[in-house]
């Protein structure tokens, strides 16, 4: 039985199944890229919930695992060399899985850099700018008079949806037929734009046919199903 007790976030969170990877999340759009990963591989994977409302995120614990304080967070037992791993960054997250499982990430030198190109553009673009979006949409943000500073994100938002809408047109998923890692983590926070912000017709989403038609295959498949609601909110 592998012991993880030298790993400090176990004091808060005890691992009941330590032979198994852990994951520390919620389910957010960055948090769901991970548990999403985790139902596609059938890797076997004890979740916890780490909850903002009670500021976990900023608890020695958590902060001893991931000192930038973000969801989600691994600590894979048998990681390389039959040593635990810890490991944060959900992009990373994705690799890590991808490369310890053999799925969602081709093997194919050529389609393995492109893949990797599209995750980045997730992780730089589409994340940070539909996260900001949403801020001064739904949130806060929305009772600031000078609307400038939401209609940059707006501006951006939809420049950003227009190049994966251009990159859809004839393929079924970012690298074509074959779902990957760059699908698991970006339409997580396309659905989030849509449905959780509220921000449809701010970016007027009628606009990009395609990434409808991608987003409700993606919502489609059973391991997202799944994912998008582990860990449970309690």
């Amino acid at each position: 039985m592998p012991d993880l007790s030298a790993f400090p976030i176990t004091q808060k969170w005890p691992a009941q199944h330590p032979e198994r990877l852990q994951l520390y999340s919620l389910p957010t759009p960055n948090g769901v890229k991970a548990s999403i990963m985790l139902e596609e591989t059938g890797l076997p994977y004890e979740v916890h919930l780490v909850n903002f409302e009670q500021n976990d995120q900023t608890s020695p614990a958590f902060l001893s695992l991931n000192p930038n304080n973000k969801i989600p967070a691994i600590l894979d037992p048998d990681g390389p060399g039959n040593q635990p791993l810890a490991l944060f960054e959900s992009g990373a997250i994705l690799i890590y899985l991808a490369e310890k499982t053999g799925q969602f990430l081709p093997v194919d030198a050529t389609q393995r850099y492109e893949t990797l190109q599209w995750l980045m553009f997730q992780m730089g673009g589409v994340g940070p700018m539909f996260g900001q979006l949403g801020f001064f949409h739904k949130f806060a943000g929305k009772d600031y008079e000078d609307k400038r500073p939401r209609d940059r994100y707006v501006a951006e938002s939809r420049r950003l949806l227009n190049v994966l809408n251009q990159r859809m047109t004839g393929r079924n998923w970012l690298m074509g037929d074959e779902y990957s890692i760059a699908d698991i983590a970006t339409w997580p926070w396309v659905r989030n734009l849509v449905g959780f912000y509220g921000a449809g017709d701010l970016v007027s989403f009628q606009d990009f046919p395609e990434l409808k038609r991608v987003l409700e295959a993606f919502e489609a498949r059973p391991a997202v199903q799944r994912g998008l609601n582990i860990p449970a909110r309690g």
